[in-house]
């Protein structure tokens, strides 16, 4: 070959060497891509997975639609359905609903009144739900008060239930049991922690969690010490009810998770006050964000916190998007 130069023969070789450098080394690693762990809240028995994991991606996408994005392509994303082995905890243990109770029990029983008593006094507190309403649900001859007292329980559950639209007896009654079962007995705590568990790897991962799965999803990432979780949200969590932050103490922010955004509607029974430094003290502290419009009839329901534009949109930063 016959160079016009010797400025173009040493130019010649510069990018040949580079070239064959190039291909020498080895290439970078490419970053490992996130993936999105849902974790669902209870009365899910008996529904299928595949069409529940649907509605939530479904409803998360109208969330990044509302900010002009979409979710990320090849997304890896697992729903660790316990529904249906909740229900089966449920059904052995025979804890009745409030309603159901009619005579004083033993100490299991009495514990459980006890529990019901502190939610449902912290609920009708926060509601503002008066003495005079709850007074008016008591047969005139009972007057005594106490979580020994199981009508006196059942009043303020009845007075919740007409004064304050948004919940009903059913709901709170299953949505206490329920909570209970699994923030006291470690047999049920195992088995859908264990459930919830095999989704997760050390791979980066965001983790969803909503209503009674931001419980378990909680106690699963803070005892998981070796995942990678870069965002946690947690949406209607009841995590700051005090009987049940009692349950899951000493409280702390999960080694594993780098950032906690929590996100609640203020008229949602189940999420009563904020993960703050009053009602959660962590560090370091958790996002809250009280803005959350729910359109579902009890302000509680998924599909009302995914599509909220604030809430896909902390979910989209979380996945790189």
């Amino acid at each position: 070959m016959i160079w016009r130069s010797e400025f173009d023969r040493r130019e010649a070789l510069k990018l040949s060497w580079a070239a064959a450098l190039a291909a020498a080394l080895p290439r970078p690693a490419e970053a490992a891509p996130l993936k999105l762990v849902f974790v669902h809240g209870r009365g899910q028995a008996g529904l299928n997975k595949d069409d529940l994991k649907a509605t939530w991606l479904d409803t998360l996408s109208k969330g990044a639609a509302a900010n002009g994005k979409k979710l990320p392509d090849h997304l890896e994303v697992a729903f660790p359905y316990y529904g249906d082995v909740l229900e089966k905890f449920v059904q052995k243990s025979q804890l009745p609903l409030p309603s159901n109770i009619h005579t004083k029990g033993g100490a299991k029983q009495d514990d459980y009144l006890a529990f019901q008593a502190d939610v449902a006094t912290e609920i009708r507190l926060r509601t503002g739900v008066t003495d005079e309403e709850v007074n008016a649900e008591f047969s005139p001859e009972v007057r005594q008060r106490g979580p020994e007292n199981w009508e006196w329980v059942q009043a303020i559950i009845r007075a919740i239930d007409h004064h304050v639209p948004s919940v009903s007896q059913d709901f709170l009654e299953s949505f206490m049991r329920d909570v209970y079962l699994y923030a006291t007995n470690f047999a049920v705590q195992d088995a859908i922690d264990e459930i919830v568990t095999n989704d997760l790897t050390e791979q980066p991962t965001v983790v969803v969690g909503h209503s009674l799965g931001t419980v378990v999803a909680y106690h699963v990432l803070n005892s998981e010490k070796t995942l990678s979780v870069p965002l946690y949200v947690s949406v209607g969590s009841p995590l700051a009810i005090r009987a049940i932050t009692k349950q899951l103490r000493p409280i702390a922010h999960p080694s594993s998770v780098k950032d906690w955004y929590n996100a609640f509607d203020k008229r949602d029974v189940v999420a009563l006050n904020p993960l703050d430094p009053g009602n959660f003290p962590v560090q370091p502290p958790i996002v809250n964000y009280d803005g959350v419009d729910n359109q579902t009839s009890n302000r509680h329901g998924i599909v009302g916190y995914l599509n909220d534009k604030s809430v896909a949109a902390q979910i989209l930063q979380g996945l790189g998007a």
